[in-house]
């Protein structure tokens, strides 16, 4: 692992202890009910940076993803192939500031229907960190300074009211923003999104007028109703008990979910109310999963291999509804 995932390497190795204790023995060797044919697509190389954080898929087929250490936004082919899109510039002192982590990230994106791609870019600096844009066949803009102190994180799109949601994992918060761009305001700052030591709310979803929620150290599902006045209604916690969770996507049953748990390189199977199930394990390949995504029945998982160092991969399953 190089010296810029150091510092990443060492509070996740403390997570994934953490976890192991949590889970117990793997509850599952290789793919289990309601995923098969798990196989890895993609490696990316490590040594370049290129440890995927977040996934947004086209109808094409193809995906793009964050490439965190390498400060890029790609895009991989549904026929195999990586392009690389952007490279962000690297903060003058070269992203050891950035809280908690040390080193510069590109973290959340998603694709809006003219195929425009929104992310975020976290370095510690006031002068990067914060929203970003990149138009077909444009090049990288901010369009929205978030605070250098924080860490943006998950992102989500309300197409509907051309509005972006953004967690915040350092400073608990979850912002909104116009598509437009503009000044952030801080739509959620509950308690349930807070840290309790290294990254608090993290992955983000909207669905049927609610934002979605996790938080990566109190190992949650959070339900946030967005209220006719476009306010954040009352927190509820719909899943708990899931270390290291990182991202999330909907099975399309109701509230069940399919989470990423980082430190222990696992995938669960969360019914809201139920007891979670293991349904992927690094026996099918994981290394510290960072992102899932659903495109019908295909299941798309990327690995950042934070704590391994072997393998930054993108694996697929399949998925029985």
């Amino acid at each position: 692992m190089t010296k810029k995932l150091s510092p990443l390497a060492a509070t996740v190795a403390a997570l994934t202890a953490a976890a192991v204790v949590a889970l117990g023995p793997a509850q599952a060797s290789a793919a289990s009910t309601p995923l098969s044919d798990a196989r890895i697509t993609e490696h990316f190389d490590l040594a370049k940076g290129r440890t995927p954080e977040n996934i947004a898929l086209a109808p094409d087929g193809d995906a793009y993803v964050t490439f965190a250490a390498g400060r890029q936004v790609a895009r991989i082919s549904a026929h195999g192939g990586t392009r690389i899109l952007a490279t962000l510039p690297e903060p003058a002192d070269g992203g050891i500031h950035t809280p908690v982590l040390g080193f510069a990230l590109t973290t959340g994106i998603v694709r809006a229907h003219d195929g425009t791609l929104y992310f975020l870019y976290a370095t510690g600096t006031p002068d990067l960190t914060g929203l970003w844009r990149l138009r077909p066949g444009g090049r990288p803009q901010r369009i929205a300074a978030l605070p250098a102190n924080g860490l943006p994180n998950g992102l989500a799109l309300d197409a509907r009211t051309r509005t972006l949601y953004i967690t915040d994992s350092v400073l608990g918060t979850i912002w909104r923003v116009p598509t437009r761009g503009g000044t952030p305001a801080a739509w959620s700052t509950a308690p349930e999104l807070a840290s309790t030591g290294f990254l608090g709310a993290n992955g983000l979803k909207i669905r049927d007028g609610e934002i979605w929620a996790t938080n990566l150290d109190q190992g949650t599902v959070l339900r946030i109703p967005v209220l006719r006045d476009g306010r954040a209604g009352r927190v509820r916690t719909e899943a708990s008990g899931l270390e290291g969770i990182d991202d999330f996507a909907f099975t399309g049953r109701g509230d069940q979910l399919l989470a990423t748990l980082n430190g222990s390189s696992q995938v669960a199977l969360v019914r809201p109310g139920a007891e979670h199930k293991i349904v992927l394990s690094p026996a099918d390949g994981l290394q510290n999963p960072t992102s899932i995504a659903l495109r019908g029945d295909t299941v798309y998982v990327l690995s950042a291999a934070y704590v391994t160092a072997k393998d930054p991969n993108l694996l697929v399953a399949r998925l029985s509804k």
